[in-house]
């Protein structure tokens, strides 16, 4: 319980942080939407009849908005997760906080606990500003289902992230490695093309990609309007797999802190 209380200290300071950029806050939005408009104008150059059908919902542009909420939720996921602890490093924070009495999982979640309420908050802005500015036709009752995928796929995006951080303790400037990473999370799924025009050696992968499985389980949803039985498979999916990379990635994590502790670098970045 004292670690719990320790991070809404976390979320306060980086929250207020945040806000001091506010260009770079602002920015993040303004790039969003100038990416959406992007895709906007390929939706109309792009023959309908290529995309998958959901329920009434038509076009590419009905298609890809929830592949770009997504992917910009696994790029933030694993970038900040790294990027947090790498700030910590550069600050000389890091091993100030490592020996206080704070377990590591109360570390790694603290920073990036400000992510986990602000980027689920983007998505959901996001998808309301589509529907509002480019009429994105949503139906009401799958935001439920859809919120469960997401909270189910929230754990192993992170997952991954911590065990990114855990190998920038170790690798230093491999950052670049992590966005190497989730480009290929993001391009081997259903995010922005319909996996029916892959080359045939990719759709295998296509279909098993966990960011694929919460993608067509969150477009049933919203845009087929199905119901409560939508989250059924994603579910079975993604939370073993959000309990393999939590866990390899906090025993990642903590071997890197030790490796690091016992060599005397961890303060080296």
């Amino acid at each position: 319980m004292e670690d719990v209380r320790k991070i809404p200290a976390f979320l306060r300071r980086d929250a207020l942080v945040s806000w001091s950029y506010r260009t770079a806050f602002i920015s993040d939005w303004v790039n969003l939407l100038v990416q959406v408009s992007l895709f906007y104008f390929m939706s109309r150059v792009i023959d309908a009849t290529n995309i998958p059908e959901f329920g009434d919902a038509k076009g590419y542009l009905q298609f890809v908005a929830v592949g770009i909420a997504f992917s910009a939720f696994v790029q933030a996921a694993l970038g900040r997760v790294v990027a947090a602890i790498r700030n910590e490093q550069m600050m000389g924070t890091l091993e100030s906080l490592l020996v206080t009495p704070t377990a590591p999982a109360a570390l790694q979640l603290g920073s990036v606990a400000y992510d986990l309420v602000y980027v689920p908050v983007r998505t959901c802005l996001f998808l309301a500003l589509m529907t509002l500015v480019f009429g994105l036709d949503l139906h009401v009752g799958g935001i439920g289902p859809a919120a469960v995928i997401l909270f189910a796929f929230i754990p192993f995006a992170w997952g991954l992230g911590v065990l990114s951080a855990g190998a920038v303790l170790t690798v230093r400037r491999g950052a670049g490695l992590t966005g190497i990473a989730g480009m290929i999370l993001v391009l081997a799924s259903s995010a922005y093309f319909p996996s029916e025009v892959f080359p045939g050696w990719l759709v295998g992968l296509t279909t098993i990609n966990p960011l694929s499985v919460a993608l067509d389980g969150t477009r049933e949803a919203l845009l087929e309007g199905g119901g409560w039985d939508v989250v059924w498979f994603p579910l079975a999916v993604l939370v073993p797999l959000a309990c393999i990379t939590l866990v390899a990635g906090s025993f990642t994590f903590r071997a890197a802190v030790v490796r690091e502790r016992r060599r005397g670098t961890l303060f080296l970045y």
